[in-house]
């Protein structure tokens, strides 16, 4: 069996051949570049003393919770910290990857039992919201909206 090119070559100028229309061939290197989108939520992403945040929130939070840190207010603040809600499956043969959250912050305070989990929202999405009822279901945590 012969390999058949998926591209046809026509004689430049062709506009029809048969009944059927000759369309301009693509090329990427033609092509204007890509405008760059306007984010969904209206967030902007922002680097602070070289860390890449996000949203304007969250890094102003974070800064926030570093001062706090520095007073003795609270301690073991981590940033991007990733909670397993559903281990890996397997659904119709094929494997399906661990539902995760991944919160903003986590730090303990003085005199609070456990974590508190904070999370920079400008808006809560129906995912966000799911996940949120996963993590006190799963883990009995509370997820602080900042």
């Amino acid at each position: 069996m012969n390999k058949r090119s998926t591209t046809l070559r026509y004689p430049e100028g062709t506009t029809s051949v048969g009944t059927a229309r000759v369309r301009e061939p693509r090329v990427a290197a033609m092509k204007a570049p890509a405008t760059p989108r306007a984010p969904k939520y209206g967030n902007v992403k922002v680097d602070r003393d070289g860390i890449k945040f996000d949203s304007k929130r969250e890094a102003k939070r974070y800064h926030e919770l570093v001062a706090m840190q520095a007073r003795g207010e609270i301690s073991e603040l981590e940033r991007q910290v990733v909670f397993v809600l559903a281990g890996p499956v397997v659904i119709g043969g094929r494997r399906r990857p661990a539902l995760r959250y991944v919160a903003d912050f986590v730090y303990e305070r003085p005199g609070v039992d456990g974590q508190i989990v904070e999370d920079a929202k400008g808006r809560i999405t129906e995912g966000y919201r799911i996940k949120r009822h996963l993590m006190k279901a799963v883990h009995g945590l509370d997820i602080v909206e900042v």
